[in-house]
């Protein structure tokens, strides 16, 4: 299957995927192994940046589909309903998942703006080129609508309080009993 991790900047996407790595013997692929090509060649969001995403994503798809079937793949990314680019790279996962005849689960992941205002400011990020700005998605009273369409399976999570490690548990156990119902 095809494990869609989805959610705001500075939620813990990564940090929980790879604790998921461990538990399901899977393969990450996360935004920022995309995504750092272009941040360090090109302009942000130039045409050049967008060409450069597009090309490294076609080259880690075109991976993935070589993989053994029984090797789970996670993607992480932060994709908004409002965004004509998230809803293609949307498109691209979706579209990965049946030409590699896999199952597309998404988890979206939440937590409390105090929290992820926390996370996101971490130094660590910056050393990763992920963004430090809670501003980014969560904007004013109400939050970017989280892309969720187009799911075989749909896992909400809040991760607030969660360690990594009991968040990897709990979407573990789920991602069992959809197996179990296939």
């Amino acid at each position: 299957m095809i494990i869609h991790i989805n959610s705001y900047p500075g939620v813990g996407k990564l940090t929980i995927a790879k604790a998921l790595t461990v538990k399901l013997g899977a393969r990450i692929l996360d935004n920022h192994s995309v995504y750092n090509v272009a941040f360090a060649l090109t302009d942000f969001k130039s045409d050049a940046f967008y060409d450069t995403v597009r090309a490294v994503r076609a080259i880690a798809y075109q991976r993935v589909t070589q993989l053994p079937p029984n090797v789970p793949v996670i993607l992480t990314n932060a994709h908004a309903q409002d965004s004509k680019w998230g809803n293609e790279c949307w498109d691209a996962a979706i579209e990965l998942a049946k030409s590699c005849g896999r199952q597309h689960v998404v988890v979206l992941l939440d937590c409390s703006r105090e929290e992820n205002a926390r996370r996101i400011r971490g130094l660590d990020r910056e050393e990763m080129r992920k963004p430090r700005d809670p501003g980014m998605f969560r904007q004013g009273p109400t939050d970017r609508v989280l892309i969720e369409r187009g799911a075989n399976a749909l896992l909400r999570l809040d991760v607030t309080d969660l360690t990594a490690e009991y968040a990897a548990d709990h979407i573990a156990t789920w991602l069992q009993t959809i197996s179990a119902k296939a």
